[in-house]
């Protein structure tokens, strides 16, 4: 084998986001791209040689050739063990045990989570660290710094290992270990769920359930959990076969993106349970027959049903949610006298508090949530835990949600996301509302008064570190919020979300539509922001 020292010049726009690097396909194959990036990677770490790694993604276009390319620059730099997916196949939350499982050093992730994919469409890397979570601010600030210096990469010149067959191989004194994407992960879940309960659910002639892979990661793992542990019927997984082109679809598992699945759920004789997943598996979306759980609902319903799941019968350390989440599990947590903490978006926030033991669940409004078995946000684990819920409890999934809002009170909350629009005007709308901030706190919108307006900062409990600018906050004295952020998470434009919340103790006022119980509020946050003039969208891409 030779290794080959290649010459190459930085590329200005390699700073990693929330959750790593993503751009379009089409960037990623210019020439020295991803292989800067990697290189960077490898220069961050504090032992490259003799390193062990995992590798893998969400099958998505251009998810083996980065593979083959990471193989040989892995060889090269001196790691010396590689675990992979088979057929390059690892779902983000099974990435994250096996680095745990196996005390690997961290690992390499190929995704762009859920966005979509294709040759004309998206691709993403990112790092995760030997905990198993998405590399802190530090580490990836280190990759940036080595991105914007680099001048050259090293890869070797040596036949390529088939990763479409599982067994050990010596590739050039870089040991490769292809492994079924599955078991591991697959046994996990049977820790942690009572798979005997859940079985028996399955059993009954009153519960049917439809899961949609959405044609991404998740495919193999639903089928072989639901279907073949669990003894879902056959079908219960739709789109389960993972495609690079995701099917020609968006892996976003909300109510736009999974219309199929919404279709089947609230038609006439629909499925009890319904579910989702997003293109690498960490995302997900939780639906009963006719009705929609949102992201913070089902997060608060899992802190308050807890004790009934085996692997979380101790109970629970404390909870952590994104700061644009709804305030429902702060409610929860109260009640169960822990604490509940609030962070910037962004799963990496939470590991700190994981590894501190200082929460066991955590969760984004965004439909994702986790738990302490792992260190990213798990889709399939959230459905394992809601049917582990439905066999408990023989309810309907609105049944459970409505008898949460009857004993915590409901937090109405939707989320308005205009995607791809101009940047520099997604830019001057924020300018717009944070020159606001100073001058609302006391003023009175509509029926609100306003108790605070802020830009979001955090510090960490655990080391101290402090992470500003991470969203626009107006608050009322009701507990009311309206938030501004841009995602990280697009490769094109920018995507302004908009996220309105307000809570209601009365039990008698826990139907309302959802649009019109936050309909003044959405009125204020379209007039402070002034979005139709500054992007000139009437509406928003995505309502959830």
């Amino acid at each position: 084998m030779s290794i080959e020292k290649i010459s190459t010049h930085p590329f200005k726009d390699q700073k990693p986001g929330t959750s790593g690097l993503r751009k379009k396909v089409s960037h990623f194959k210019i020439e020295h791209y991803l292989e800067n990036f990697v290189q960077s990677i490898f220069n961050s770490m504090d032992r490259v040689e003799g390193s062990q790694l995992a590798l893998g993604g969400d099958g998505r276009y251009y998810n083996r050739e980065a593979i083959h390319t990471i193989m040989r620059m892995a060889s090269a730099n001196g790691v010396a063990r590689l675990v992979i997916g088979q057929g390059g196949i690892l779902s983000t939350p099974a990435a994250s045990h096996i680095i745990r499982k196996y005390k690997l050093d961290g690992g390499i992730i190929l995704s762009a989570s859920h966005n979509p994919g294709g040759p004309e469409e998206d691709f993403g890397i990112k790092f995760n660290t030997a905990n198993g979570g998405p590399a802190p601010e530090n580490v990836t600030e280190r990759i940036y710094e080595h991105t914007l210096n680099i001048s050259e990469y090293w890869i070797a010149d040596a036949q390529l290992v088939d990763i479409d067959h599982q067994g050990n191989f010596d590739f050039e004194g870089l040991q490769v270990e292809i492994i079924d994407p599955v078991d591991d992960y697959a046994e996990l879940m049977s820790q942690l769920f009572d798979f005997d309960l859940i079985h028996q659910l399955f059993n009954s002639a009153s519960f049917t359930m439809r899961f949609d892979a959405m044609h991404a990661v998740t495919g193999p793992y639903a089928t072989r959990i639901l279907e073949d542990m669990l003894g879902a019927e056959p079908g219960t997984v739709i789109n389960g076969t993972p495609l690079p082109d995701f099917g020609g679809g968006h892996p976003d598992p909300n109510l736009t993106y999974a219309k199929e699945l919404v279709d089947i759920m609230y038609a006439t004789q629909g499925p009890t349970f319904g579910a989702a997943s997003d293109g690498d598996g960490d995302r997900n979306m939780i639906l009963g027959k006719r009705f929609f759980v949102t992201p913070s609902d089902s997060l608060a319903i899992m802190a308050a049903n807890a004790h009934h799941i085996p692997g979380y019968r101790q109970g629970i350390s404390g909870v952590a949610r994104s700061m644009p989440t709804s305030q429902a599990a702060d409610r929860v947590a109260e009640r169960l006298g822990v604490e509940c903490y609030e962070t910037p978006t962004g799963w990496k926030f939470f590991g700190n508090l994981l590894d501190a033991r200082k929460v066991t669940l955590c969760g984004e409004e965004s439909f994702g949530s986790g738990s302490d078995h792992i260190r990213e946000k798990d889709g399939l684990w959230a459905v394992l835990f809601w049917l582990n819920i439905l066999a408990n409890k023989r309810r309907s999934v609105e049944d459970i949600v409505r008898e949460h809002w009857s004993l915590f009170g409901r937090n109405y909350y939707t989320r308005y996301d205009y995607e791809g629009i101009n940047s520099q005007a997604a830019e001057e709308l924020m300018a717009g509302i944070e020159e606001q901030l100073d001058s609302l706190k006391g003023k009175t919108l509509g029926d609100f008064e306003v108790a605070y307006a802020d830009d979001f900062s955090y510090e960490d409990p655990i080391d101290q570190s402090i992470s500003e600018h991470q969203g626009l906050r107006i608050g009322f004295t009701d507990g009311s919020r309206i938030i501004y952020r841009l995602s990280g998470t697009g490769t094109s434009g920018a995507t302004l979300r908009v996220y309105i919340e307000r809570f209601e103790p009365d039990p008698d006022k826990h139907h309302l539509d959802t649009q019109k119980a936050l309909g003044e509020l959405i009125s204020i946050a379209k007039v402070i922001a002034d979005i139709q003039a500054k992007t000139g969208r009437e509406e928003p891409t995505v309502i959830t």
